[in-house]
This record gives structure tokens, sequence and C-alpha cells, in this order.
């Protein structure tokens, strides 16, 4: 059998196995929810934790955070069983790597609960630790609301916010300062979710989108066919609550098809932007809109005192909640290698350490790329294979199922807030998409989905 037959061969009998062992571990595996850490620095407001001094926040004590960590008994050690979808090793605790002649060692001072290392195009897990153990995921899951959501609305609808869209907002939520009353477009919303992860913009285009209620379903049923099948949504905006979960596999699988989206490229790469204000007179009497500026709290993309901005950085998203610990899942580039890296609540407590875990860690793979074996894969969503299957199909059509909604047709160069902010854009081009075979009974699947021209570009 020649080569390459053998490989896709083998990448479907894995495949396969890992799916079936996957459908044996349907009873729910307890929530091994961490223990409580300190709040989050003021350089980075999240969702679930007080707000810094001066910048908007929601009223009331975080007792609702405290009331969700009760209800979830931390765990201080991963399930004896996880789910293995993806490859056998994934579903294994502890450390996952296989290193060849040649590669570098792991860093030795990783302290998150789980993370993984991934290659973006073709979906291969370099590393991984307790990938599938189900951890509550603070606002890195606001990447499922928007790959859910941001196909629905075009940036240039504008709505007006009315008291009841931001009702119910956890006491301590982070929030990008909506104001009732006042409209925003549909493009200034996404904005406040991914620069200042802003439940109360969460909230607003929720209401939109038929109700908290409706959006949490609509996000359950879209991880169901990411194959996202650690994750269970409660709350949209990532808010602590009961039975709220995710893995740092399944915010992989969620920031890949994310990215497949332009809006989600822009927005999740944006550094700075003008956000509106108030509606106030001016001394003349006339009417005015004011502005204030948001900045991304991506520290891996801004910089911070004690940390630099990463080389190739390109988003995703973070979050910080009194039960998740810290988290964030980032996506960069180095010589047309695409990485994704995610991580879960570090058990050291420095200053912005889930982004030094997280920048040690894509050190770390774009060094070991090409010298390890890889342990697992990134699975595609279920409708990828089914659409693939027929003749000349691509991921142009795919829509939500193929996570390739709002995608690019051609190279970006850039991407900078409309508004005319003074951020950094970053913008990925998509070209081609997943290719499926019809062999025998099984789709051989070759998941690669390019993201090649990642793309900076400073003022």
């Amino acid at each position: 059998m020649p080569a390459p037959l053998k490989q896709t061969a083998r990448r479907t009998l894995l495949v396969t196995s890992a799916t079936l062992a996957s459908l044996a571990l349907t009873a729910p595996v307890s929530l091994a929810a961490p223990t409580p850490t300190p709040a989050p620095s003021p350089s980075a407001p999240v969702s679930g934790s007080p707000s810094p001094s001066g910048s908007p926040s929601a009223s009331g004590s975080p007792s609702a955070s405290a009331s969700a960590s009760a209800s979830t008994s931390p765990s201080a050690t991963p399930p004896a069983k996880m789910s293995s979808l993806g490859g056998a090793r994934l579903g294994q605790a502890g450390t996952q790597v296989q290193l060849t002649g040649g590669a570098p060692v792991l860093p030795k001072d990783i302290s998150a609960r789980s993370w993984i290392v991934a290659d973006a195009q073709s979906g291969e897990v370099l590393a991984a630790h307790n990938a599938h153990w189900r951890l509550p995921p603070a606002s890195t899951l606001k990447m499922l609301f928007a790959d859910t959501l941001l196909p629905k609305f075009p940036r240039t609808t504008q709505y007006k916010v009315e008291r009841e869209d931001l009702e119910d907002l956890g006491a301590g939520s982070s929030l990008v300062g909506i104001k009732e009353g006042e409209t925003y477009s549909v493009h200034d919303l996404w904005l406040g979710v991914f620069l200042r992860s802003g439940n109360d913009a969460v909230h607003v285009l929720s209401s939109m989108n038929g109700g908290v209620a409706e959006t949490v379903r609509q996000m359950n049923e879209h991880a169901e066919e990411l194959q996202a099948l650690d994750t269970t949504v409660v709350s949209p905006d990532g808010y602590d609550a009961p039975h709220q979960v995710s893995s740092a596999y399944d915010l992989t699988l969620i920031a890949r098809s994310g990215l497949q989206k332009k809006d989600f490229r822009e927005y999740c790469s944006t550094l700075t932007a003008k956000f509106p204000g108030a509606t106030t007179k001016n001394k003349k009497g006339r009417t005015v809109r004011e502005t204030f500026e948001i900045q991304n709290t991506n520290r891996l993309l801004t910089g911070d005192y004690d940390i630099s901005q990463y080389q190739g950085i390109a988003g995703v998203k973070n979050g910080n909640t009194t039960n998740a610990g810290a988290t964030f899942t980032g996506v960069a580039e180095r010589a047309g290698r695409v990485l994704l890296v995610t991580v879960m609540n570090p058990g050291k407590d420095d200053h912005n350490e889930v982004y030094k875990e997280t920048a040690a860690l894509f050190d770390w793979g774009f060094q070991a790329a090409g010298k390890v074996t890889p342990v697992g894969e990134l699975v595609p969503p279920k409708g990828a294979a089914q659409a693939g299957a027929q003749p000349g199909a691509n991921s142009g059509g795919g829509g939500e199922a193929g996570g390739v909604g709002n995608v690019s047709e051609k190279p970006v160069a850039g991407a900078v807030a409309e508004n005319g902010s003074g951020g950094v854009g970053i913008a990925m081009a998509i070209t081609g998409g997943v290719i499926a075979l019809l062999a025998g009974a099984a789709f051989l699947v070759n998941r690669r989905w390019p993201l090649p021209d990642l793309v900076r570009r400073r003022r």
C-alpha cells in the first residue's frame, strides 16, 4: 500500500476507535472544578470577576461566583475516565508526548491542570496534558458564543438596548459599558465581546438571538456539531455556573472552527477600538455621542509590564473566574506554521501566569514541529465529512455545519476596527477546506484547514 494511503488509513482507524471509545463514555464525568484562585490582575478584567477600579462592572458582590464554586466540589486530580476522541492517548491522564531525535523536551515549569499544543492546519496534536479534563472554561467559552452567533447578524445592524437586555448579569461580571436606551451596531457589540470580554455585550446579542435560553441551546447544539463533546453550556458568557464545563481539547476545536470566519479573526486580533458611550449635549446644545477606548485583554497580543507581545500572536480569547482560574486559547504563526495552544488553570498564581505558560508551550511547539510523533488529532465537525464526500465539495459552502461561515476566499492583508481604532489588526486568509474521500464504509478525512497568511500590521 502506498505511504500516503497507509497514513490516511491509520488516521481513519484512529478516529473510528476514538469515536467508539468516546461514545462509551457518555455517562457524566464528575465535575473536576479547580480550587478558587486569587482574583485576576487589574490589567485584565474578565467575566465572573470584579473589574478594575474605574472600569465598567456589574453591581453587587461576587457572591454568585462563590455560590457556583461551592456547588461544584473541586477535585485536585483528573477523573479516571476521560474521552479519547482524537486519539487514545488524549484520554489518558498526565502529559502525553512522543519525542523523536532532535526534539526539544517540554518546558518543566508548566503548572496548568490541562493544556494542549496542536497544529491549526493539519489538526495534529503535538503534546497534551489531561486534554479531555472537563473544567470550567470562564470567558474562553465566548469563542463558542461567537462561532455560533457571528453568522446570524450583519455587522451594520443597529440595536437599541432595553432594560431587560441587561438583566441577570452575574455579580462582578466584566462589562464593556453598554447603556440602556442607547443604540449600538452589531460590530460594536462584537468588539465589546472580544476586547473587553463584556458580559453585557453577550447578553444584548443573546437578546437579539431570541434570549439567553435559546442562545445556550444553540451553543450546545453547535458544540455537538463540532464534536466538542466535553462542553456543556449553561451561561453564554462563561460566567461561573454549576455543571458548565469544557476542556482544553474542546476549546481548541472551537477556536479552530471560529478562525475559519473572517469576522472572528478580525475581532480576536484587534488591540484597541473606540466604543460608543453615552449620548449627551455639548456646550452648543447639539446632541453628540461620546466614545471611549477599549483594549484587548489578551496580554500575549498587547503585552504587559511583565510579559512581551508574543511574536506571531493572532488571538484568540482569555478568561478568568473564581471557579475556573485563568484560562486561555491562543493562535500564533511562525515561518508559515500555525499553532493553537490552550492552557487551563495554572497552579502558580504569578501575575500573567497563564500567558507565560502559553508562550512557553508555543515556543516548544514551534521548535518541536516535525520532530515529534503526534499523540492525537483535532477531529473535524460532524458535517465536514458528509459535505466533503460529495465530488468537488469544499469548505466554501459548508455553512455553520462545517464551521466555515463567513469564510475568507482571498488572502487578507490586515484587519482594523472599522470605527477608526488605533489598534493592530491581524488576519488570516482561509483557502481550501476539508476534503473527504469515500473508502469502503468509512470516510477518509484530510483535516487540513489552511490558515497560512497571518500578517501583522502596526500603525
